[in-house]
């Protein structure tokens, strides 16, 4: 079993949970970075520095909720370090904005696809509360997320330069 002495938690959930948190940190550093880098003087736009800062707090926060939800099941949060960020994808590009909202959509997916991965080890640890926290707090605001970004991709193309 777990670390848990509630006896209600599965090794397997308690540490994809933690996988979890660390990914919803490494999205809000990356979102945290993309907001500093349209903050700048030198780019000035605000709007979308201020729409970077807010999915940086969101996602924040969707670790929070992971932690308070690890806990309340009795089990232990690890948190070993962020993987590192960077805006390595504006080299060499025209559009930076772009670039940018086309590295949220990808971020986004690869944070859906984990959720999946978290709601399939419930339904493999026979955890039916587990699966039902993930898809009420994180599936659909995900699957919102996903589209919202996919159509400012779509509108930025469109406008083109």
């Amino acid at each position: 079993m777990t670390s848990c002495r509630l006896n209600n938690w599965d090794q397997k959930c308690e540490e994809i949970v933690n996988e979890q948190i660390q990914l919803e940190y490494w999205a809000s550093y990356q979102y945290h970075l993309m907001w500093t880098y349209f903050d700048r003087s030198d780019v000035a736009l605000d709007n979308i520095a201020e729409f970077f800062k807010k999915n940086a707090e969101e996602e924040r926060e969707h670790a929070h909720k992971l932690m308070k939800y690890q806990n309340l099941r009795g089990g232990t949060v690890k948190l070993e370090g962020v993987r590192p960020v960077n805006l390595s994808f504006l080299d060499n590009v025209q559009n930076d904005v772009l670039a940018s909202f086309e590295k949220a959509l990808s971020m986004e997916q690869l944070v859906y696809k984990s959720l999946l991965e978290v709601h399939k080890a419930g339904e493999e640890c026979n955890d039916p509360q587990f699966t039902d926290f993930i898809e009420g707090e994180y599936l659909e605001e995900q699957v919102s997320a996903l589209n919202e970004i996919s159509k400012y991709v779509t509108q930025l193309k469109r406008i083109g330069e």
